[in-house]
């Protein structure tokens, strides 16, 4: 049986296609995202809670983390059909299960209403956000990278995370009018309007992910039978040392937590607006958008781990000035700070890991190497704003503590990051075969 392959001119325009179906893929996924931690941050500790205080912020953030838990689980589910089925068609339920999470909660009662079931239900809601996440970018940067020309899957795969800036930016900016709303509006039906709006932006992702095909590797792997039939099994047999590496590595996206939740609260508590705090997080992805893709060109020329250590140590050490400015009285230089720490530091790490992650694995197992392995690494970007708020960060002179979270986590990445081989030569039909590796040491 063979496989129709797409013809030069529709060949070159697959890579785009993919790279336009990551991005509005994940723009869905961290508009849905980023919402949620806005929303755990200055308007869920009020509705879903019994008290505004910190002990309903460090619950309310704990309730961010919860979908966190669900990604691991999610990432065996969705990684075996990813691997088995088709990258393409999981990514479809993912797509689909998140808008409706996401448009449930925006209609969930509040704690003075039905009690603690409101929170219980808000914890439901997130933990089947957290199942869809488990496989949306590691099935985005599966399709996407093996769709690619082998000299440019770091730049093409660099814009399934540039997708999360766009779902950032376009969560902040509907968030911002909402928590200027007088305080009877925006905690009764004003910050359920940005829940009901990812209806919309699911709608347009949808019809742009469904004209995309499968990659040709994984389709003419699957048409000669040559699938794994346990993806996960095959994934620890083969690949164990790779899913531990990509678990350590994967603690860099704490970092994105830490200055897209986190920071909010802090700054709020340190006595900026809120509103500015939310524009800090705009502006910031406004110009990732433009260095995250020239990262992943960088990457396609000096390799994936120079690039990706680079933005690790760059958000250590940039984290402490740009937490400290925010208690001070020059709001331009906080502006300065969070576009260096985030777009011209992080930004670099975010770009590339897409690339970096999925050229450890084959095509057999992937989906699945990618997902289990960001999934619970991510763990610990799901509990930072709840572990730091409880070890005192959100408190005046918090920011030691924020500081000094996010040098560990960035060590701990970094450390990890130079145990992994370089792969940016490797052809894609090549990548994580054990021939190829012998090839590479010898």
């Amino acid at each position: 049986m063979e496989t129709s392959r797409p013809s030069a001119p529709d060949a070159k325009k697959t890579p785009v296609r993919a790279a336009a179906a990551s991005f509005m893929g994940s723009a869905v996924e961290y508009y849905d995202f980023f919402i949620f931690g806005s929303a755990a941050a200055l308007i869920f500790p009020t509705v879903f809670f019994p008290s505004d205080n910190q002990a309903s912020l460090v619950m309310s953030f704990a309730t961010f983390g919860f979908a966190y838990v669900a990604r691991p689980f999610g990432a065996v589910i969705l990684g075996h059909f990813g691997d088995r089925v088709g990258r393409q068609k999981v990514l479809m339920f993912t797509l689909l299960l998140m808008g409706l999470s996401t448009f449930i909660i925006g209609c969930l009662p509040s704690f003075e209403q039905i009690g603690w079931f409101a929170p219980a239900l808000l914890v439901l809601c997130r933990l089947m956000q957290g199942l869809s996440a488990a496989g949306e970018q590691a099935g985005a940067s599966s399709l996407t990278l093996e769709h690619a020309p082998d000299d440019r899957r770091s730049f093409y795969t660099s814009w399934t995370l540039t997708g999360t800036q766009g779902g950032q930016i376009l969560a902040a900016l509907i968030f911002i009018p909402v928590v200027a709303l007088p305080d009877d509006i925006k905690y009764s039906w004003g910050w359920r309007l940005p829940f009901w709006l990812s209806a919309v932006v699911v709608v347009v992702a949808y019809f742009i992910r469904r004209a995309l095909h499968e990659p040709p590797t994984f389709a003419e792997a699957k048409a000669r039978g040559d699938v794994a039939k346990i993806p996960f099994v095959e994934l620890l047999r083969s690949h164990g040392w790779d899913v531990a590496r990509v678990i350590a590595c994967a603690f860099i996206a704490a970092v994105s937590t830490v200055f897209g939740n986190l920071a909010i609260a802090y700054g709020t508590e340190v006595g900026l607006r809120e509103s500015i705090t939310l524009w800090l997080v705009v502006v910031a992805n406004i110009v990732a958008l433009v260095t995250q893709p020239l990262f992943g060109m960088l990457a396609d020329r000096i390799g994936r781990k120079p690039v990706f250590i680079y933005g690790a140590i760059s958000s250590a050490a940039l984290m402490p000035f740009y937490m400290r400015s925010m208690s001070g009285d020059n709001e331009l230089l906080v502006f300065a700070l969070a576009i260096a720490t985030f777009s011209c530091g992080y930004a670099a790490a975010n770009a590339v890991w897409p690339s970096f992650y999925a050229e450890m694995f084959s095509a057999k197992v992937r989906f699945s190497g990618m997902a289990i392995g960001t999934q619970l690494g991510f763990l610990m970007a799901g509990f930072a704003p709840s572990i730091v708020t409880a070890l005192g960060g959100v408190q005046e002179g918090g920011w030691v503590v924020i500081a000094g979270f996010t040098a560990v986590i960035c060590a701990i990445a970094s450390l990890a990051a130079l145990t992994a081989r370089e792969t940016k030569d490797v052809p894609t039909e090549q990548l994580g075969t054990p021939a190829r590796d012998a090839q590479l040491v010898s």
